[in-house]
């Protein structure tokens, strides 16, 4: 398909007069709008405005230019339909070959600090996304052009073809400018869904995220992967946290920094996560930052060789030296101090994020997502705040004040331990977690077996009921004197009955927090 007449309407100017001029090599005729005509024409480059072409001025502020059957017609009429040409003949309609097009800067006006909800509406692009529609669907006949980056491609192909693009490369074009209408639309909605309360759960839901980076590769080398962000994300998270030194991150670094962001949103205390395969192997609260990361780190040093750490404060020196003595991916917190950066800097493949905010709850919690093939699961967040007085107490033996402060410590942690999930706690530090299991005594037994002596005296959370007795018994076999778990099971009496023979203390909260 020969070019022979283009139109070009562009918000990002980006190029535009180079393409331009690169069009006019082979004597193509352009129109042009409102200030992407002014800038061609102060740059040397011949157009003819749109209102030529419609008879139109351009109306209502430029709400309305190229809505007119000059344009639409132009663009849309098929050129191997002998009665659409002569249609465009009688009505003396000259057909459009280029549509070069690229909407109104919605995003960056939502994200422009003090904008109003009536500039955003105005930045509503309506002209812009008929025009990529119609020049898609005709896209045998017709180059749609909506990414500047395109540019320097099509001229280079037009040069070797004397101003012809392939069938390929139309296709090409065409299935990107329907991504672009789709991205946009969906940022439409997405922020309006938001701003007037939409449903938790839309009959249907679009998705308007923004590739941010190619990675190195997925979860494992053979596997290619790519980080999408949500450009109206609000909060800390790690789409908006900012790099400030090592090597690109990898998808799993991603994934586990998130799982640190998470936990941490539920301590309000100095607290430091230590993280491996999006699991939690440490986790401790301290009145400084320092022995919160010393306490956490300890907790399973052979787990934690390659970790990621997750810290709710600024990083100090002192922490920064104790973090220097290990083999660390990444570590993200809400700010360093200059003379901890310079310490963590000299680890060469470490990863220092800073969130520049602090991590708290967030006040509108994200929906939770997983994709499945030929489908999509959504379901709200979990995060629920358990005081002592939601606790009730099930066995003959009531916990101790330190008893249910550890067991509240126990219990923010274990809802980020995938299932089977148990949590050993002292105070605000674990001692021991036991992860991923089939079986809830096989967690029990393990989550033993790494606190070692330190399961004497410390208490236990289950992310979900006990389904026999066998899990206390372990706890107890361990040491364990207090249980915190959902309840629920038909065999609660049976466990409450062995919390009982073993002297322990044990407490229901009726909400499970199992992490499948």
């Amino acid at each position: 398909m020969r070019v022979e007449r283009a139109l070009i309407s562009v918000s990002n100017k980006s190029g535009i007069v180079e393409f331009a001029k690169g069009l006019k090599e082979f004597d193509v005729e352009i129109i042009s709008t409102g200030g992407t005509a002014r800038l061609l024409k102060e740059s040397g480059v011949g157009v003819i405005e749109i209102s030529e072409v419609t008879g139109f001025p351009e109306m209502l502020d430029g709400r309305v230019k190229t809505l007119h059957p000059f344009i639409h017609a132009g663009i849309l009429a098929r050129r191997d339909e002998p009665e659409h040409m002569n249609q465009l003949k009688e009505k003396g309609i000259k057909k459009i070959d280029m549509v070069v097009v690229n909407l109104y800067p919605f995003k960056e006006t939502v994200l422009k600090p003090g904008s109003t909800i009536d500039e955003i509406v105005e930045n509503i692009d309506i002209g812009g996304p008929s025009m990529i529609r119609a020049a898609a669907k005709n896209f045998e006949s017709v180059a749609v052009v909506t990414n500047p980056r395109r540019y320097g491609y099509i001229l280079e192909e037009m040069r070797k073809t004397d101003g012809a693009l392939s069938k390929e490369t139309l296709k090409a074009l065409m299935v990107e400018a329907f991504r672009t209408t789709a991205v946009y639309d969906a940022m439409i909605s997405n922020y309006f869904g938001r701003e007037f309360g939409q449903e938790i759960f839309p009959d249907s839901l679009v998705l308007g995220f923004e590739k941010a980076l190619d990675l190195r590769y997925g979860e494992n080398p053979n596997q290619s992967a790519a980080f999408y962000i949500d450009p109206f994300a609000t909060g800390v998270c790690i789409s908006r946290a900012e790099k400030l030194h090592g090597k690109e991150l990898s998808y799993n670094n991603i994934l586990d920094l998130e799982a640190a962001l998470d936990i941490l949103r539920d301590f309000e205390r100095p607290t430091v996560a230590v993280l491996k395969h999006t699991n939690p192997c440490g986790i401790a609260s301290a009145d400084s930052i320092r022995e919160a990361f010393v306490t956490a780190y300890n907790v399973d040093p052979v787990a934690a060789f390659g970790c990621v750490i997750g810290i709710n404060r600024e990083v100090d020196e002192a922490t920064a030296e104790e973090i220097s003595k290990h083999f660390v991916e990444a570590v993200i917190a809400p700010s360093y101090t200059p003379g901890a950066l310079s310490i963590l800097e000299k680890k060469k493949n470490i990863r220092i994020l800073r969130t520049n905010a602090p991590i708290t709850p967030d006040e509108r919690p994200e929906l939770k997502m997983k994709k499945v093939k030929g489908g999509l699961l959504a379901q709200t967040h979990d995060y629920v705040k358990l005081k002592p007085e939601d606790l009730k107490v099930v066995t003959k033996r009531k916990p101790t004040e330190f008893e249910i402060k550890s067991m509240l410590f126990a219990w923010k942690v274990v809802k980020h331990v995938w299932s089977n999930a148990i949590v050993l706690a002292k105070d605000e530090r674990v001692v021991g977690i036991g992860a991923g299991q089939m079986s809830r005594v096989d967690s029990s037994m393990i989550a033993a077996f790494k606190a070692k002596d330190e399961a004497k005296g410390s208490v236990m959370a289950s992310d979900a009921f006990f389904p026999f007795r066998d899990g206390v018994d372990e706890a107890a076999k361990a040491g364990v004197t207090a249980i915190i778990q959902p309840g629920g099971s038909v065999r609660d009496d049976e466990v409450i009955k062995a919390a009982d023979e073993h002297g322990m203390a044990m407490v229901f909260t009726g909400i499970r927090v199992f992490r499948h």
